[in-house]
């Protein structure tokens, strides 16, 4: 099962922006391809990913030509709308973008490339399982444009991965690290911390392995139990345990402890990296509210404020695009209330922090007389989390956005 759509508003079938939406010249500009296959479904997923035989009337084959599609699509409505930019960062991701020959994964950045353009410089990455790849796979992206890869790791301990239903070797990841460096990418893991039965020894070996490989950029993000998946429907019928939240936070503690010690700073609250050089520039879009346009089935797109968002399944996404239709599903304008509230829920999120804005300063001098907001920084007018603060992000957020 994976999660549902939001309502909104019925898009234009040519997939023209909504009216009173203008792109600024002056907003950097990414895109994300979605890539929606997985050799076999994850217990603890909803992504908008499908199994060969969930796919009923879609090919894997056929993804090159039907995404690009879309992208000629993109710019269409982007030359329409006076654009002018070029893509910044391209992330591919899914699923597992890496089931699909490298070749597509070229082919299609060769298609953004001729079609919206690539900026000089741009960070191009890809997820990656690390049983799905080899060294010849890595020279073949570097050769096509990519610049960065980012490993699902999740954990070191076999008996964690087992609950996860992940089918890496864990004992293979350092050896695929090292071929993707010498390919010449640059390399990122990510990380899952609180699957039941994993203990906090557990998830410090976990992250003692992601700093003995050297990696430069690590997420590490905590588990969610998703309505509706296998393990959500495995803890109800009590045969894992369920979440520890608490536990969940002292994991958070020692993952920033250990990161910080071996020269990983935090950006952004789930993210570490060696240096600003070697942060996720495709992430920093999203948390700063740029422009991007996602490609796929089920992928969101953002320009200047209006959001819309994919059909799921491939198989209509593909009818739709053969139509000569936009397949997005629906879209919506946010209030400006709405908007107020997402500056601060995104901003927050990254280290330099957000404007304090209309906040009120009263709620802003409590939240440091509690040591969830920066009195420094707060004195400078800038909203930024203490480590404490980022484990209570969600509810600083709430009190920011009821006192502002």
């Amino acid at each position: 099962m994976v999660g549902a759509l939001p309502s909104g508003l019925p898009p234009a079938p040519d997939g023209s922006l909504p009216r009173g939406i203008t792109p600024s010249p002056e907003t950097p500009f990414s895109a994300y391809v979605h890539v929606p296959y997985c050799r076999v479904r994850c217990g603890y997923c909803d992504f908008n990913t499908y199994t060969s035989d969930e796919l009923r009337g879609s090919r894997r084959e056929s993804y090159v030509e039907v995404v690009s599609r879309e992208i000629e699509l993109a710019q269409r409505v982007m030359s329409v709308a006076g654009e002018g930019r070029t893509l910044d960062t391209v992330f591919f991701g899914g699923g597992t973008p890496t089931l699909l020959p490298a070749r597509d994964l070229v082919t299609v950045l060769a298609r953004l490339r001729e079609t919206l353009g690539i900026a000089p410089g741009a960070e191009v990455t890809t997820e990656a399982n690390p049983d799905s790849v080899d060294s010849d796979y890595f020279v073949e992206l570097v050769a096509g444009g990519f610049t960065r890869v980012s490993f699902g790791v999740q954990s070191v301990m076999p008996h964690v991965l087992a609950t996860l239903d992940r089918t890496h070797d864990p004992e293979r990841v350092g050896d695929v690290i090292d071929e993707a460096r010498s390919a010449g990418l640059d390399v990122s893991i990510d990380l899952i911390y609180g699957t039941p039965g994993e203990s906090l020894a557990d998830w410090r070996h976990s992250l003692e392995s992601a700093v003995g490989w050297g990696v430069d950029h690590v997420s590490a993000y905590a588990l969610i139990i998703e309505e509706g998946t296998a393990l959500e429907r495995r803890i109800r019928r009590g045969e894992v345990s369920a979440i520890d939240d608490d536990l969940h936070a002292d994991m958070y503690e020692v993952a920033d402890e250990v990161f910080s010690a071996a020269g990983l700073s935090w950006y952004e609250i789930s993210n570490w990296a060696r240096s600003p050089q070697h942060q996720s520039r495709h992430n920093l879009a999203y948390w700063r509210n740029h422009d991007w346009w996602g490609f796929g089935p089920g992928a969101h797109s953002h320009v200047a404020g209006a959001r819309w968002w994919n059909v799921k399944h491939p198989a209509e996404y593909e009818r739709l695009l053969n139509l000569g239709v936009s397949p997005a599903a629906g879209y919506e304008v946010p209030t400006p209330a709405e908007r107020e509230l997402e500056r601060l829920m995104l901003g927050l999120r990254v280290s330099d922090g957000v404007a304090a804005g209309p906040v009120d300063p009263a709620a802003m001098a409590a939240m440091v007389i509690e040591g969830l907001l920066n009195d420094e920084a707060a004195q400078s007018g800038q909203l930024v989390l203490t480590r404490a603060g980022r484990l209570r992000a969600d509810e600083v957020v709430r009190r920011l956005a009821r006192e502002g």
